[in-house]
């Protein structure tokens, strides 16, 4: 029998639903449950994947091939569950699907409204795809009372009927402000919250009160009593020293307790030993390196988060701490001053993907440098390409490289599928099933040469990795390319797409047109970022 978590937030937003979901899935996993985690996002866009980065942090990838939102990346991170194209849900999406019944006739003719079909649509998102799942836990975007998130409350206040209060509860986070003018916390706007959940048709059972110091019992007492809900069901969340440690912080306040008592369950105790293990490494590394990210969305974390947290992953895995500097590709465009004042301290130069023309002048500036200082240098997505456009120009004596996605060039290194390759080749493809020139979205396989610095790394000579992307390196400048010593040590099971690049004579350069951060994981590190790191620190005790 599945039984359902609502997570939903009220007062602002970025109180930390999605780490609340992840970490309650995680602890539920401890004592030995099956756990998925959903995501019910309440913005019109279909997904995000045409939204800007610094309107919505990074685009999270699945193994399937769904553009969700980065929440998803935090839900695989602590529970190692993969996510699916099911476990996100947009307005957009559910109208979208709506007005497509209705075009259809579906509806018989009937009048088409928001209840009950809208959210029944919402409601069998939630109970799809639930076979041998204990718990499903449900992230509601945004915060209570929003006009977008209403026929979400609404659906969840109808599962909870429709299921019974013994296979539902409703985990409500708000902020307990600090006020410096009263010297005190203030525990209104938590009850003000609750009491609007409250008049959607929802009574919260848990609470998680985030707040910037502890939260004095009697505080807790006082906000037990105005909302209904049991002081034990009172969980503060005061801010971590690292999101791997919120699990073992959430526990020790009773939350997986308390949302067992309210199922009425009596679990085993959780086995924590990975995530102590994990802070252990944190906080007692043996080593310290400095990684620059030489990228175009420096201004917003978000936008790299599965980056940031994949290099700690690799700290992890060389018990090391990863310091990030943030380098903005623009400013090292033409001969700029900055480049080698900016580089030289690094340890590690990492340029990320990303879409369009500005900044690449910088990153190929960023790749040159790392190639010939012997930084060690790992590319991903657009960096790979970038890298090959370098080494084009710098070791193959092929002046005019460039991509097609900045616009006409004479010598087209990377571009469309349908711009280079041969009609043999399309045709080839197509039988398949392959359509050139789309976005490659999703895991896709990839064969490495046996005698390759990655094909040691991840050891072993098939990979599955997941891509976002459309254009890809040329294939027709293999040669050339590899006469520069940049060598294709992977490419795809027909040999025809290159999936890594590196170069044997540097101490380590690596080129990826995959996403190997939507892989990794604390407890398992990403094999690419674990040697980048492992790289980077050999380099920092050469300096």
């Amino acid at each position: 029998m599945t039984r359902y978590i609502f997570v939903t937030g009220g007062v602002v937003s970025s109180l930390g639903k999605g780490l609340l979901a992840a970490s309650l899935g995680a602890l539920l996993q401890a004592r030995g449950f099956c756990v998925r985690i959903r995501k019910f996002d309440p913005y019109l866009n279909v997904d995000p994947g045409t939204m800007s980065p610094y309107q919505h942090g990074e685009v999270y990838v699945t193994d399937d091939g769904a553009e969700t939102d980065l929440d998803l990346g935090h839900y695989e991170r602590f529970t190692g569950v993969d996510g699916k194209q099911s476990d996100n849900i947009t307005t957009g999406r559910i109208y979208r699907d709506i007005i497509t019944r209705e075009r259809r006739g579906d509806y018989l003719g009937a009048t088409v409204q928001v209840i009950p079909h809208v959210t029944n649509a919402i409601k069998e998102f939630a109970l799809n795809e639930t076979d041998g799942i204990d718990f499903i836990i449900c992230e509601i975007g945004g915060t209570v009372g929003d006009i977008e998130s209403l026929p979400f409350i609404e659906a969840l206040r109808q599962l909870r009927n429709d299921l019974g209060r013994d296979r539902t509860v409703a985990v409500h986070t708000t902020l307990v402000p600090w006020i410096a003018a009263a010297g005190e916390l203030k525990t209104k706007p938590t009850q003000h919250s609750v009491r609007e959940l409250t008049s959607l048709g929802i009574q919260p059972d848990v609470l998680l009160c985030r707040c910037d110091r502890p939260l004095p019992q009697s505080d807790r007492e006082k906000i037990a009593l105005f909302c209904n809900v049991p002081v034990s069901a009172v969980i503060p969340a005061l801010d971590a020293r690292s999101i791997y440690d919120v699990p073992l912080r959430y526990h020790e306040e009773g939350l997986d307790d308390a949302v067992l008592d309210v199922f009425g369950i009596d679990a085993p105790r959780p086995d924590l030993t990975r995530w102590h293990d994990i802070m252990d490494r944190l906080d007692n590394h043996e080593g310290e390196v400095t990684i620059g990210v030489v990228g175009k969305y420096v201004g917003l974390p978000d936008a790299y988060k599965s980056l940031r947290e994949a290099l700690v992953h690799g700290g992890l895995a060389n018990r090391t701490k990863v310091n990030i500097r943030w380098l903005d590709a623009e400013l090292f465009e033409g001969d700029s001053p900055d480049l080698a004042a900016e580089l030289e301290p690094l340890h590690g130069i990492l340029v990320p993907g990303g879409f369009g023309e500005r900044g690449s002048e910088g990153k190929i500036a960023s790749v040159k440098f790392a190639r010939e200082r012997g930084v060690p240098f790992f590319g991903i997505c657009l960096g790979m390409q970038m890298a090959c456009i370098e080494g084009a120009r710098n070791t193959a004596g092929i002046a005019n490289a460039s991509t097609t996605e900045f616009g006409e060039t004479s010598e087209p290194v990377v571009g469309l599928i349908t711009e280079w390759m041969s009609e043999s080749g399309l045709q080839q493809r197509a039988a398949g099933g392959d359509l050139g020139g789309t976005m490659r979205l999703g895991a896709y396989p990839a064969v490495l040469d046996g005698n390759s610095h990655v094909a040691a790394l991840y050891g072993t000579t098939q990979i599955e990795e997941r891509h976002r992307h459309r254009y890809e390196v040329n294939a027709h400048y293999r040669d050339a390319l590899e006469k520069g010593g940049l060598i294709f040590s992977g490419l795809s099971p027909d040999g025809m797409l290159p999936e890594i690049v590196e170069r044997p004579d540097h101490p380590w350069f690596i080129g990826v047109q995959f996403h190997p951060e939507l892989k990794s994981r604390p407890f398992n590190p990403h094999p690419l970022f674990a040697g980048f790191i492992g790289a980077a620190l050999k380099q920092s005790r050469l300096v």
